[in-house]
């Protein structure tokens, strides 16, 4: 930056100085090491894709050139069938959930759409699905085409005022954890709580919150869930998302998409379709076993983490990085992200009319974020590879860039 004044100076002086005293207790600075990141890059966009462990290389190798090179057919039966509800296992304790709960495979659209169906399926007489007004738009997309095709009226509501839609006429409601543009933070708790007050099912989307945040299902109450793995868990691009079905309504789990590998006995080859038990009937078809190995690979980074620790850490990165832009921008942009840290997930988004132009000068000097429509600039704090030392220096590129 050029010409700092001298309160300007002293202000980055006490915020590197309050970075350093972050990074110098953080229990998760050692996860860094675990990912493959370029030198002079300060990856602010997690959110969308996650870093690559470093870890995810050799285990492709060894998919590629054991499992299925030298293996072949064989490899089925040495482990690649059960993949599915394995990794899914693995995703349990990060949501919250035990094992057989979770089951990994398809995207997250397909996943919302086999649980919009089955909840729907599971309150026979009601003819109303709800969905929050700002909700991620294939989320949208998917809920209204389930909709036509049970005959069902789709609400659209603000989390703020949902008591104000629910009556004994609802489904279920689908709640985004994370506004994906603002970054606000849902309370889970008391939504689920007033979901469930009114007779409906509570189905959640977390991809913006999964890996971060200390997701509760089981203990809230969740129903029915669905979340992507190539954000914050760095599963990969184009990796398998997951679903959760509370265990207690497993048997009623009637989803649209009666795959074999979701039969009793798939196997068997019957002409008549025959569900799994338990969360295996959330499979569909034959998964993508070389993206689901790299996920499964992935997780590795979570072994020992602490996701309170995680939470903590996203809160005094993100509330270090408002910090440094109060302090080195003077109002030149809006940050809309809430204020509260109790309010946010992990990432800041900040207005401003040349976001778009904004997000590709902050790539040339080293900074990755994202744009979304109509004026966001969007940075997501990975609290397992981003510091603090980091937050400070993007505030200072962005106050670079904006001259």
């Amino acid at each position: 930056m050029t010409e700092l004044t001298e309160d300007r100076r002293m202000s980055l002086a006490s915020l590197r100085e309050r970075a350093a005293e972050f990074d110098a207790i953080d229990p998760l600075a050692r996860c860094r090491e675990l990912f493959a990141l370029p030198d002079g890059v300060i990856y602010l966009d997690g959110n969308s894709l996650g870093a690559c462990p470093a870890s995810v290389g050799a285990s492709l190798d060894d998919v590629i050139r054991r499992q299925w090179a030298e293996r072949l057919i064989r490899s089925w039966d040495e482990g690649w069938w059960e993949t599915p509800e394995r990794v899914g296992a693995r995703i349990a304790p990060l949501v919250g959930a035990e094992p057989g709960e979770v089951v990994v495979g398809d995207s997250t659209s397909v996943n919302i759409f086999k649980l919009a169906i089955a909840g729907a399926r599971m309150k026979p007489g009601r003819t109303r699905v709800v969905v929050d007004a700002s909700t991620f738009p294939t989320n949208g997309y998917i809920i209204e085409s389930a909709a036509r095709l049970l005959g069902l009226v789709v609400t659209k509501a603000d989390p703020r005022s949902l008591g104000d839609v629910l009556g004994d006429d609802v489904a279920f409601v689908m709640m985004n954890h994370v506004d994906y543009r603002t970054g606000e933070l849902w309370d889970m708790a008391s939504l689920t709580t007033m979901t469930h007050d009114s007779g409906a099912l509570a189905f959640w989307d977390v991809c913006h919150s999964v890996g971060i945040y200390p997701l509760e299902f089981d203990s809230l109450g969740v129903d029915l869930a669905a979340g992507c793995t190539y954000k914050y868990l760095n599963g990969g691009p184009g990796a398998p998302a997951f679903l959760y079905v509370r265990a207690e309504l497993q048997s009623e789990f009637d989803q649209p998409l009666t795959g074999w590998h979701g039969h009793a006995d798939p196997f068997a080859m019957t002409p008549e379709y025959a569900p799994a038990g338990g969360i295996l009937r959330g499979r569909v078809g034959t998964p993508p076993l070389i993206s689901m190995l790299a996920l499964d690979a992935a997780l590795d980074a979570y072994d020992g983490v602490s996701l309170t620790a995680a939470r903590a850490k996203t809160e005094t990165l993100t509330t270090l990085y408002i910090d440094s832009v109060d302090a080195l921008l003077d109002n030149d942009v809006e940050i809309i992200t809430p204020r509260n840290p109790h309010h946010r997930a992990g990432q800041v988004s900040v207005a401003h009319p040349r976001a778009k132009e904004l997000v590709k000068e902050l790539s040339n000097v080293g900074v990755l974020a994202d744009f979304r429509e109509p004026n966001i600039v969007r940075q997501g704090f990975s609290p397992l590879y981003i510091s603090h030392a980091d937050a400070v220096r993007a505030a200072e590129a962005l106050a670079l860039v904006l001259g």
